[in-house]
Formats: structure tokens, sequence, C-alpha cells
């Protein structure tokens, strides 16, 4: 359904990898360079996918039998609301990307982007046809076929990965902006990422013996958290970190999640060389 109204809203028709490898390579590119660390990029990935997911992979992890259970996508698990406000947010940017990769290119290729420049235009001018707010995006991304459209923008290699890292940076800003010192570990910006920035943060800058108090659903959405398996098995904000972490250490060993921890790895240092 997200290729489908992309292609025919705005004829948008993302450049998929030629292989997962090559996603992550871009992924890792764009965490390095918004100055993430590699564990939070494994520790987020582990948790949103299992450790193994695709860039492709969906909330339920979903198959012929088993439903999605919301329009959250890759390795962060990005809803269609947050995307819609990535685009508008970020329009110009995303098309720098695009304007950058098409240097050097000739024939069909050349083509191919420009195309999809053109798309990416009229993306980000239906991305701002609403006020830059939550509801507004929200409206866009479940009731219209553009709004769910622009959510195919994470299938793209060349801006998937950057909405991705920009989006965890976010965080982190938002974080450090709150007085938090020091860096997030890859359990504490699962906190901002699962609840919000607003929410995530006050977890994380809570006393800990706050922590052991404070009931975990005061932190999410009815909806939002009987739908959380990770939240319902926590009583209290701590348990709720020792759950995520103890998911990271073990998700840690699967082998997508090694893959990306390698490839990490093998981008910082051919950077370092450059």
């Amino acid at each position: 359904d997200f290729l489908r109204h992309a292609a025919e809203q705005f004829g948008f028709v993302p450049r998929r990898p030629p292989s997962e490898l090559d996603f992550k390579r871009a992924y890792a590119e764009a965490a390095i360079n918004a100055l993430l660390t590699r564990e939070q990029v494994v520790g987020i990935y582990v948790l949103e996918t299992g450790g193994d997911g695709a860039h492709d992979t969906q909330a339920g992890f979903p198959g012929p039998e088993r439903p999605a259970i919301s329009p959250a996508l890759g390795y962060n698990q990005l809803l269609s609301t947050t995307t819609i406000g990535l685009v508008a947010e970020h329009g110009e940017r995303l098309r720098e990307i695009l304007a950058d990769r098409a240097q050097g290119l000739h024939g069909e290729a050349e083509q191919e982007t420009q195309q999809r420049i053109a798309a990416l235009e009229r993306m980000v001018d239906f991305s701002r046809s609403v006020p830059f707010q939550w509801g507004e995006h929200d409206r866009l991304a479940k009731t219209t076929a553009g709004g769910m459209g622009i959510h195919a923008v994470l299938l793209d290699v060349d801006l998937g990965p950057w909405l991705q890292a920009r989006i965890l940076a976010g965080s982190v800003r938002y974080a450090r902006n709150q007085g938090f010192g020091g860096t997030l570990t890859p359990a504490e910006l699962q906190l901002l990422n699962l609840t919000g920035p607003a929410n995530g943060a006050d977890m994380v800058m809570m006393p800990p013996e706050l922590r052991q108090q404070v009931p975990t659903a005061n932190f999410f959405q009815r909806a939002g958290y009987e739908r959380n398996p990770i939240a319902q098995r926590t009583e209290v904000v701590s348990g709720l970190i020792d759950h995520i972490e103890e998911r990271m250490r073990h998700g840690a060993q699967a082998q997508g999640a090694q893959r990306l921890a390698a490839v990490f790895d093998e981008v910082r240092a051919a950077g370092r060389q450059r």
C-alpha cells in the first residue's frame, strides 16, 4: 500500500537497495554522520526488529496469516505520522541528498534520480499542506492516500537511512537540551524512541529511586500501552529499562545485529582513513 500510493499520488518509486547489507551500510554512514554510537544504533535495531529485521520490516513482523499491528516501518520502526513530519521539516535536505547522488550519473540512472527528485518535491509540498502539528500529520497519514504514500521514502536507500538516523539524533539532542549530560545508553535512547522525546527524557532523567516507584503506564497513551508487549510486562520504569537492556543483550547475537555492528565499524574506519 505504501509503494502503490507513493507511485499513484506522487510518481515516487524508491530506489531499493541491491542487498540488505547495502541498506545497513547506508544506515551506518547516516548514523555516524549524525554522531550516533554503534551501541545505540545496534541496540535500537535489535529492539525494533528483533535483531534480524530487514529495511522493510513492519510492526508485528507480519506474514500471510498475521497482519501488521501499525504502520511502523524500518530499522527504527517509524510511524507514518512521524515520516510526514520529517519530510515536511527536512524537505530541502532530502532534495540535496538526491541531487548529490545525481552528480556524475548519466542516462537511465540520471533520469531515474531526477524523477525521484521531482516526486519528492511533490511529497514535500503535500506534507506542508497542513500546519506543522502532530494531529494534522496524523490525519494525513491515516486518512489520505498521499499520507500513506509518503511513508515509502523509508524504503529508499538514499533517503530512508538519513531519516531514521535523523529521528534518533533528534532524540539525543532533545535530551541534551533538557539537561542530560553524557551519552545516552542504547536503552535510554530507546525510551525516547519508544515513548517520544518528552516522555523518554522524563524517564531518563528520573532519580533511580523514583524509577523503582513510578508506573510504566504513566508514559504511554492507553492504546499504545495495550499493544506494546514490552511495556505491559513491566510495572515500573526501572523494570522497563531492565527489560529493554536484556532484550538488547540477547538480540545483539542475531545475525542481522552482528552484521550491522560490523558494517558500522567498517564505515567508521574508512572515514577515519580518509
